[in-house]
């Protein structure tokens, strides 16, 4: 897979506000979050421990995904760490709708 090569991934109505899915781009797997209508890409993995982030708590109202396994916290604009355990930022992937089409670019 070609880093910044758009890839179709879903349709938006798979992914309703409020709700995540975890899709895998070549090998790597990524988070997609429908964040009232606004969608945000990261990586799936917690970059404390090997934890899905698409099966994280969602907060809406902060745009933060929790982690299911210690509770690290990660903003879904930045990729920042915004709580302990993990320190280390999760990558923040390109994202947009296109006739419906759910497109991400990795990034590097």
């Amino acid at each position: 897979m070609i880093v910044g090569e758009w890839v179709v991934v879903a349709r938006v109505e798979e992914i309703p506000p409020g709700h995540a899915a975890r899709v895998e781009i070549g090998e790597i797997p990524v988070a997609i979050f429908n964040v009232d209508g606004e969608l945000h890409c990261v990586d799936d993995t917690c970059t404390h421990e090997e934890a899905s982030l698409s099966d994280g708590d969602l907060d809406v109202d902060r745009c933060v995904i929790e982690c299911p396994l210690h509770g690290s916290a990660f903003d879904l604009r930045t990729g920042e760490a915004i709580t302990l355990p993990a320190v280390e930022p999760v990558r923040v992937h390109r994202i947009e709708v296109a006739g419906g089409e759910i497109r991400v670019a990795l990034s590097e």
